[in-house]
């Protein structure tokens, strides 16, 4: 996919922006985003334009339209087959998960489509389960407006980062700060999930529940988001951060 994706940029721009298109759209339409690794497609489109062979506005914006694009057809679609979608099989399999969404679209519907953009599982359902409870367009569309358009530069800045970093100088000191960019974001990666974690606490119940039970995340998620922080704070003192700094504002400004 990677190469795809490099391939069409190398043809034109053009062709690279309908590409970001098409996977923000696939990446959002009802449950074909759940087949699809649309995290590691985005960043793969991240670090082209961190590379500078993309711009970030012009990726912004179509990645914008075909989010909501997704998210539309997804409405539609339950809104439309809402009985034979409640009769499948899968999301019969899935009537718990199905019951919580349901729920939290009609206690807090602005901020469960807001959220539940950024979280991989459901940001193909739930547009289809706010189209198949009709919840009102008044709130599903400005909620879903601001989840479009935060989405694509939060799920590109990965991939920004590492492209940044690719293009980096060589020199006697920027191979041990590429090393040192990874462990940071790592660190980072680590200390905000710890956080969150902490922050849901007994709440969730999942694959990492039977390792992190609520007593060790108490003490775990503070040192977590401390590292996270630290390791921010130290790399700013590295020679070759303003070197990053500066060609990571060049993407900002468009170069």
């Amino acid at each position: 996919m990677e190469q795809w994706l490099e391939h069409l940029i190398a043809q034109s721009t053009g062709w690279a922006l309908l590409a970001v298109a098409l996977v923000a759209l696939l990446e959002s339409l009802a449950l074909v985003g759940l087949l699809l690794p649309g995290t590691v497609m985005m960043a793969t489109l991240g670090a082209l334009i961190g590379s500078g062979q993309m711009g970030l506005y012009p990726a912004w914006g179509v990645g914008i339209i075909g989010c909501l694009l997704g998210d539309w057809i997804s409405f539609y679609i339950g809104r439309r087959f809402k009985g034979p979608l409640h009769r499948w099989s899968f999301l019969q399999k899935h009537h718990a998960m199905l019951q919580k969404t349901e729920h939290a679209l009609h206690q807090h519907s602005m901020f469960t489509i807001i959220a539940g953009r950024f979280v991989g599982p459901t940001r193909p359902l739930i547009p289809m389960v706010a189209g198949m409870l009709e919840l009102p367009l008044k709130k599903f569309i400005p909620p879903n407006l601001i989840g479009c358009l935060l989405w694509p530069p939060l799920y590109f800045l990965p991939g920004i980062l590492a492209g940044v970093a690719i293009d980096v100088p060589h020199g006697a000191q920027s191979g041990l700060f590429k090393w040192l960019l990874l462990a940071v974001a790592l660190i980072v990666w680590a200390g905000l999930w710890l956080g969150w974690r902490g922050v849901r606490g007994a709440k969730r119940r999942d694959w990492a529940s039977s390792w992190l039970p609520t007593a060790r995340l108490k003490w775990l998620a503070p040192l977590g988001v401390t590292a996270a922080i630290g390791s921010l704070v130290a790399i700013q003192f590295h020679p070759m951060m303003p070197v990053f700094r500066h060609l990571l504002w060049q993407v900002f400004i468009g170069r």
